[in-house]
């Protein structure tokens, strides 16, 4: 069996030897056809010739055996490859430190370059490459190169990272920092109110009132209506000596102040209020704005130190507080509540009434009309407040005046067209009916406070008992859009004259359509027969 296997191999080796020996043939061959080619074209490429004159013979590419190990083609026989290149040994390091030794053939391409290999941080290794015989590789012995610390090859990018980091945290730092500077400023921004303002009399002389100055000025006609002049306001502003406040809202405080011994109300807003500021005081100064159901405006004032800012609106001092307040602890008759209803209405009329000439009045839609926001004069009647979120109707060019602020209105208050926005913000009429909505809620919370046949309930808010205390605009939206429930009526108001006629008013106030509901005129004028059925007279 032996020789047989002998015999084999042999055969084996002769084969492959034979079949090299083929392939070499036909490139030499191959070369011959093209020299015969280039030098039958007759033109001037030529080959090159011997000092004798003679052609230059060329021969076939020598073939190189070499050893191999590890890199080692299918068809080798005894760790034997043969190549027209370079034959090379290597050593490469593996993952683990142990150093691994490979042979084999490289073909002539390209293989100057890869016998130029160079190792780097990532890989050790050496490469050698020889050609001077056959299996000369096996007589290469390469070594590997010096170990080259990590931290030298890689400093570069811990210099980077470092910079980096520490970049970041002087990033961080100053920005702790600045919010901490900033919420220092604004803690020192709250007001610091003083007792003992300036005086300055320069443009007021002694001895005139409010009530004299206001009226002045609107006989010489500086603003018939619209406010007095600027200078004054200012004067008056740093006049004003703060007494206590009295009360507090998202806006601002409001505080009891004197001018020359009279009352008179200071709303401070916070300096993230200055668009309400601004847009309450342009409503209050508009031509033609003053009446007696409407807040009196006395002056505006911006005040500052450099380190803290006070937006200042004064206005009438009135004692009784707002409606909310008055509701709360006082009950009505039938005199009571048609002149508190009767009063209110007549300032919503005002505001909501456009009044034509050379310089008219603007129609004007409070959007936050609610019983917080109308103040009870000292003789019963009523006037409207907090005009911020106002917007006016320019009927010359046809464009609702919407104030830039991103306050909005009470939800509790608001109408079913406002929580499920399908109010169409550019008709004015839609701000119109949105208030009397809000206007038939109001009456709701008087009428709940009169005392007919002796009987009263207590004051409550409307949806009192149907949102929570704080209702969300899902709870609204649920209550008012989807159920289309509305604040119930007693049982009494239906044998009471003036209740029945209330609760048709409140009704057609507060219709789901907005063009169901009633006018702030037809309003006022059925109030009006009200009042002239009882005997009453304002």
């Amino acid at each position: 069996m032996r020789p047989r296997k002998e015999t084999r191999a042999r055969l084996k080796l002769y084969r492959q030897k034979s079949l090299l020996l083929l392939i070499v043939l036909a490139h030499a061959n191959m070369l011959d056809a093209m020299l015969l080619r280039n030098g039958g074209k007759g033109g001037s490429e030529r080959w090159p010739e011997d000092s004798s004159g003679g052609t230059v013979t060329v021969l076939a590419p020598r073939m190189l055996w070499c050893h191999c190990y590890h890199h080692c083609p299918e068809d080798s026989v005894n760790n034997t490859c043969v190549t027209d290149g370079y034959c090379f040994t290597m050593v490469e390091e593996e993952e683990g430190g142990q150093a691994v030794l490979t042979a084999g053939c490289l073909g002539l391409a390209g293989s100057e370059f890869q016998c130029r290999d160079t190792w780097n941080v990532r890989s050790r290794r050496a490469l050698e490459c020889c050609t001077d015989q056959d299996y000369c590789n096996q007589n290469l012995h390469p070594t590997l190169p010096p170990l080259v610390s990590s931290d030298f090859a890689d400093s570069r990018i811990q210099y980077m990272a470092l910079f980096i980091s520490i970049t970041v945290c002087i990033v961080i730092l100053a920005l702790i920092l600045l919010f901490c500077y900033v919420r220092y400023k604004r803690q020192e921004s709250r007001p610091h109110y003083s007792i003992d303002l300036e005086q300055e009399e320069t443009y007021i002389p002694p001895g005139e009132s409010l009530k004299d100055l206001i009226e002045h000025s609107r006989s010489i006609g500086s603003g018939s209506g619209s406010g007095l002049p600027l200078l004054v306001q200012r004067t008056i502003a740093k006049q004003i000596q703060m007494v206590k406040q009295i009360g507090k809202g998202r806006y601002g405080e409001v505080w009891m102040g004197k001018w020359r011994g009279e009352r008179v109300a200071v709303k401070v807003f916070f300096t993230t209020e200055e668009e309400s500021w601004f847009r309450e005081t342009e409503i209050y100064q508009t031509f033609l704005m003053r009446h007696d159901n409407i807040l009196g405006f006395i002056a505006a004032d911006i005040k500052g130190t450099g380190s803290w800012t006070q937006l200042y609106l004064i206005t009438d001092y009135h004692e009784n507080g707002s409606l909310y307040d008055y509701l709360k602890s006082n009950t009505l008759d039938v005199k009571a509540l048609l002149k508190l209803a009767y009063s209110s209405i007549s300032g919503l009329c005002h505001l909501h009434t456009e009044i034509y000439g050379t310089q008219g009045k603007p129609a004007i839609a409070h959007r936050d009309l609610k019983s917080k926001n109308i103040l009870v004069k000292k003789n019963g009647s009523c006037c409207i407040a907090d005009l911020g979120l106002a917007v006016k109707f320019n009927s010359d060019s046809n464009e609702v005046d919407i104030p830039p602020n991103l306050r909005v209105g009470t939800k509790r208050y608001m109408p079913p067209e406002v929580l499920d926005e399908s109010l169409n913000r550019s008709y004015f009429q839609s701000f119109i009916m949105a208030d009397m909505y809000s206007f038939g809620l109001i009456m709701w919370e008087m009428a709940r406070r009169s005392t007919f046949g002796g009987i009263v309930e207590e004051y409550q808010l409307p949806y009192h008992d149907l949102v929570p205390t704080d209702p969300s605009y899902e709870d609204m939206q649920e209550v008012v859009c989807i159920k289309k429930q509305r604040p119930s009526f007693a049982n009494r108001w239906s044998s009471d004259e003036c209740l029945r006629q209330m609760g048709k008013l409140m009704s057609e106030c507060w219709a789901h359509s907005p063009a169901s509901r009633l006018t702030a005129l037809r309003v006022k004028k059925t109030l009006a027969k009200m009042l002239e059925s009882q005997d009453i007279k304002l």
